[in-house]
């Protein structure tokens, strides 16, 4: 399944406390459990909080299925682009 990485526009929360980000973790364990019970190949690898943004990588079939999933647990997904490759430092071995 292609890996996905999402832009998600949300002010300022960078500065949220942490049971704010618990409690928005927890919104999107649930929508995506949900989502699975239904047969749609949706998982989320691992987020990135940064000041005005979340950066959230999934694992899905398709994009309309990160919609869907923006739409039921009221987190925009105000880009998604699909990732071809990940490099690293020992990208750079030979």
């Amino acid at each position: 399944m292609p890996r996905n990485i999402i832009e998600r526009d949300i002010p300022e929360i960078g500065s949220v406390e942490r049971e704010a980000l618990r409690e928005a973790a927890h919104k999107s364990n649930s929508v995506l459990s949900e989502m699975r019970a239904e047969k749609k190949n949706i998982q989320c690898e691992h987020s990135y909080v940064a000041s005005d943004k979340i950066f959230c990588i999934y694992i899905t079939d398709n994009e309309a299925l990160i919609q869907e999933h923006a739409k039921r647990s009221g987190f925009p997904a105000t880009k998604v682009t699909e990732l071809r490759k990940i490099i690293g430092p020992v990208t750079a071995e030979g």
